[in-house]
């Protein structure tokens, strides 16, 4: 079993470590990949989350860390502990955590041999995989190969970050002088897997790694070496995003100027095979000018675990999870309009349960219905083949008006929304490359129709991205609405995105940087006044991550007061809960399953008259001050009790809810029902039920 994040920052303590809790967090995907509830394939696909997720970790939190380690006092004031006190508990958990992880890939790779299905590597291939092994090499990843003889070069090569890279020793025995080193890059256009030829049923796979590793000789051949051993390393480097608002905005400029000084992509983690000779490993460490606080991490024989996330689908099907079919909504019928129906109610999506395809339906009427006469929307990640952009082009060639707000800063999808973004503008749609100063990250559409000779405003408000693809597996809410006091709000928004010299007021949007903080705050007091004045009083909160502590402060101070507040996080919780005289009345869970939980929904329950949010924005410093964000009242008594019924079902979770306390130990939470509950497929069965 997964054990307890071990650390002394964990204890008694009022506010939890942000980088010690993200840690911990990942320990639940790990936790995921050692369930041997979960199909064997899938367990695979959750050590590769796991991968990916400590890459982006690295990229952004340890390399702000290390970039604030020379301002000292300041930086411990920052974070509670000095960075590089910080640096070391993170390089002994990840460490650990390694371990763990090598432990389970091994256990996985016995349990696949039960089912008839072996990941092998060069040395245990037959005679007959070995020539179709030379055969690939040959065709497919030599021409792709760039072998570097480090003995040869000035200056050592540049290592790319996401790429891996096989460290290289060619040796004569006896003859140690004669000893040459290289590097060759993994090629990644290639792919990772490759299905060798079956045998007797049996089915066989063999990572490219091992496929170069296995025509090493021949690429070698030349120089007459008798031993060739190849190792993998990986680098990782700071992705220089945008520090988050953990810190005054002071420090923060001080650290701008001092990152524009320094060398673009720094090192902050060094991955190697822990098999590798002392010798070969010097030569890296050296010549790449590594140093302990570089994050020096010995692994396993292979690296860029993110790439299992696409390991192919062998076997039979109860290997892996099988597809879910999203459900229709019962009020959304494809032989009646949208507007005509959101125009008479407003009608709430679940997504992956409910399918994004209703989003797309609305866009593609809009593209052709004669009464729209405008599109406006916030596009902050899109899929690679976009069926929400194409619906927009198609709106643009139909002479509707279309506007699009890009976020060019998104975390790691800059690239592709630049590409968005000029594509858009080549259809004469009107681009919006997002707020200086002020990242985009609320998710809004808004559509005109004329009906009756007067404007009217359809809208939705999500909590997540119009992304089809990560539709299908991030848990998020969609409200789509006519409802003027909402839709005047959103359209107060674009207006805001076209002219940020115009300021509106909102008395139902909350929106960031504007309100968020001081509404929520005074929602807190408010449950905080009802509990000690004998009013019913309570707080329900789901969100991705809780670290803001003024935030925390208030819930501390609602809980002394009497107040019941519940909890559902799924990554960082800084809040400490159940902690006499400070959180007694704080209980909180985080759910990981086969569904990212994204979505952040917030209930007061206001003296008996509950009021519900649905909201782009996590209580972070970010989200709360320095991001466009919005949080949309759910007004509908029938939605509201949707949601209460979805969050219900959520805290009752038996099977994957864990429970989050300060030690950190992802404990599942103890039944105390014989029914076993797992959230998402009641919830499921429950929207299921509901759609007829």
């Amino acid at each position: 079993m997964i054990t307890a994040i071990e650390s002394n920052m964990t204890k008694n303590v009022k506010f939890v470590n942000r980088e010690i809790s993200w840690l911990s967090f990942n320990d639940r995907v790990l936790q995921e990949a050692e369930d041997k509830t979960v199909p064997i394939l899938d367990r695979l696909k959750f050590l590769g989350i796991f991968s990916n997720n400590l890459d982006e970790f690295f990229r952004v939190r340890v390399a702000t860390l290390k970039r604030v380690m020379e301002f000292g006092k300041k930086a411990k004031t920052t974070f509670h502990i000095k960075p590089q006190k910080l640096l070391d508990e993170i390089q002994k958990i990840v460490i650990r955590q390694n371990l763990q992880f090598e432990r389970i890939y091994k256990g996985i790779q016995q349990e696949l041999r039960t089912q008839k299905i072996f990941i092998i590597d060069e040395t245990k291939l037959t005679l007959a995989q070995s020539r179709f092994v030379k055969s690939y090499f040959s065709d497919y990843v030599r021409p792709a190969l760039v072998p570097i003889m480090l003995n040869q070069v000035k200056h050592f090569p540049y290592l790319k970050d996401k790429s891996i890279y096989l460290a290289i020793k060619l040796s004569v025995t006896g003859k140690p002088k004669l000893t040459q080193y290289a590097l060759v890059e993994v090629p990644d256009p290639v792919g990772r897997f490759v299905i060798l030829p079956s045998v007797n049923s049996n089915q066989y796979v063999i990572l490219l790694d091992d496929i170069i590793r296995h025509n090493l000789p021949g690429v070698f051949s030349m120089f007459h070496f008798d031993k060739i051993e190849a190792y993998t390393v990986k680098l990782t480097r700071d992705a220089e995003l945008d520090i988050d608002n953990d810190i005054s905005q002071s420090f923060l400029d001080k650290i701008s100027r001092g990152v524009k000084n320094r060398q673009k992509g720094d090192p902050v983690r060094f991955v190697y095979d822990q098999q590798m000779p002392p010798d070969l490993l010097a030569l890296f460490t050296s010549r790449m000018k590594l140093r302990k606080y570089d994050n020096l991490i010995p692994g396993g024989r292979y690296h860029n675990f993110k790439d299992f996330m696409g390991f192919p689908l062998l076997g039979t099907k109860d290997l892996h999870y099988e597809d879910v079919k999203p459900l229709p909504h019962p009020a959304l019928s494809k032989d009646k309009s949208i507007f005509d129906t959101i125009g008479q109610r407003d009608v709430l999506l679940h997504f992956p349960y409910h399918s994004f395809s209703h989003f797309i339906d609305l866009l593609r009427e809009a593209a052709i219905d004669p009464t729209v006469k405008s599109i406006k929307i916030t596009l902050y990640r899109a899929a690679k083949k976009s069926k929400v952009i194409n619906a927009l082009i198609n709106a643009a060639r139909n002479g509707k008006e279309v506007t699009v707000v890009v976020e060019l800063q998104a975390r790691f999808d800059e690239e592709a929304n630049i590409k968005w973004a000029k594509a858009l503008a080549e259809e004469g749609i009107h681009v919006i490359y997002g707020v200086s100063g002020l990242k985009v990250h609320s998710k809004l559409c808004l559509i005109q129709r004329e009906e009756k000779g007067k404007p009217r405003l359809y809208a939705n408000i999500s909590t997540g991205n119009y992304n089809e693809i990560s539709s299908y597996v991030y848990s998020d809410e969609s409200l789509l609405t006519a409802d003027p006091r909402i839709t005047s709000e959103v359209a107060h928004v674009f207006d805001f995105f076209d002219r940020n010299y115009i300021v509106r007021q909102y008395k139902h949007l909350i929106p960031s940087p504007l309100k968020t903080r001081k509404k929520f705050i005074q929602l807190i007091e408010h449950e905080t006044y009802n509990a000690k004045h004998g009013k019913p009083s309570g707080i329900f909160l789901k969100m991705n991550s809780l670290i803001d502590e003024e935030m925390i402060e208030k819930l501390y101070q609602a809980s002394n007061a009497g107040v019941r507040i519940r909890i559902i996080v799924r990554g960082i919780c800084a809040l400490v809960p159940g902690v006499a005289g400070m959180s007694e009345n704080i209980e909180a869970i985080s759910i990981v399953d086969r569904f990212l939980e994204h979505s952040r929904i917030y209930v007061f329950e206001n003296d008996g008259e509950p009021q519900y949010y649905l909201s782009s924005a996590d209580w972070m410093a970010r989200n709360l001050d320095t991001r466009i964000e919005i949080s949309c009242p759910v007004y509908d008594l029938a939605l509201q009790k949707e949601l209460r019924e979805i969050l219900e079902i959520q805290w009752n979770d038996n099977t994957k809810a864990r429970l989050i306390n300060s030690q950190q130990n992802n404990q599942y939470r103890a039944s105390t029902s014989t029914v076993k509950i797992r959230a998402q497929e009641k919830i499921y069965q429950y929207l299921k039920k509901k759609s007829g």
